[in-house]
């Protein structure tokens, strides 16, 4: 029996680490975050969302593909209001708390509470979304007879989040680190490649989009073609998803916070902006078109490797 609970003892150890001292005066110092892994662990939800949000804004066009542009300026010009907006309100509650303390302290508890329960189904919402694109993304460079093991890839990726969770911030984000890095790492050389090959067929592109302008007005008027471009727009909202996340987390990051934490919206928004409008302006130089079982990231990833 002794040494059953000794190798408990190691394996809890192992998964979640050891219990830390609450009186060592030094022991939250250790464990906040410096902008880089704010970045990294605050920014990891709006990264990803660059992925879905842009592939399902492009889908959304149905075939007006050149309209995308307009979508991509759109895109980032949300990213720079609401991360602008955000850095304010870091800036006047620096505890932390977003957009339910500013509801809460600007305008009504209730409208607090109704915040607050926004909040919590956000981040219901954004676990289930942002692991199914996950598994899609991985499945799609898989055997497609491998699909069948979706529901189960996506519970085992949920456990093995909860198990990193469970080892404290920090511990977390540091695991997060390679995972993120060859994320980000390779879509940017994926995104920087097609604009570099593609140059020379920027002229071409612009003619296209104003020839898809002038086919959408002349066929179905400018109310239409308004409403393609705001219906992809809107299909693509997921990807505003996690910029939130630093106004929330303040306390996480270390000192002094609120520069910190600027510094961490600053990534993100520079980051998130660059790949969700870079992934738009990539689907158009390769023409790509949905396939079963694949992502348009992973026909993307294919179309860049054959050129």
């Amino acid at each position: 029996m002794q040494d059953i609970r000794i190798y408990t003892h190691k394996l809890k150890n192992l998964i979640i680490e050891k219990l830390h001292n609450p009186f060592d005066s030094n022991i939250f110092h250790k464990l906040l975050l410096i902008a880089l892994f704010g970045w990294v662990g605050l920014g990891s939800d709006a990264m990803s969302s660059a992925s879905y949000g842009s592939e399902e804004a492009y889908l959304a066009l149905e075939g007006h593909i050149y309209l995308a542009i307009f979508v991509a300026m759109g895109i980032i010009l949300t990213i720079f209001v609401i991360s602008t907006s955000y850095s304010q309100i870091v800036e006047l509650f620096p505890t932390g708390g977003g957009g339910y303390l500013v509801a809460t302290k600007l305008l009504s508890p209730y409208l607090g509470v109704l915040s607050g329960c926004a909040l919590l189904i956000d981040y219901a919402l954004t676990i289930a979304i942002s692991i199914a694109s996950g598994v899609d993304t991985i499945l799609s460079f898989l055997p497609i007879s491998w699909q069948i093991f979706k529901l189960w890839f996506a519970f085992f990726v949920i456990i093995l989040i909860i198990l990193l969770n469970l080892r404290g911030i920090k511990e977390s984000v540091l695991s997060l680190v390679p995972i993120f890095a060859l994320f980000v790492i390779t879509h940017a050389i994926v995104i920087i490649y097609a604009f570099s090959i593609h140059l020379k067929d920027v002229s071409t592109v612009v003619n296209s989009t104003i020839t898809d302008v002038h086919n959408v007005i002349s066929g179905m008027g400018f109310a239409a073609l308004l409403f393609i471009i705001l219906h992809s727009y809107s299909m693509g909202a997921g990807t505003y998803t996690g910029i939130e996340a630093v106004s929330n987390a303040v306390p996480v990051l270390r000192e002094p916070r609120v520069k910190t934490a600027k510094r961490t919206i600053h990534l993100m928004a520079i980051s998130l902006a660059f790949m969700a409008a870079g992934l738009l302006f990539a689907y158009i130089f390769y023409n790509v078109v949905h396939e079963p079982g694949k992502t348009l990231n992973a026909v993307l990833f294919e179309n860049v490797a054959k050129s």
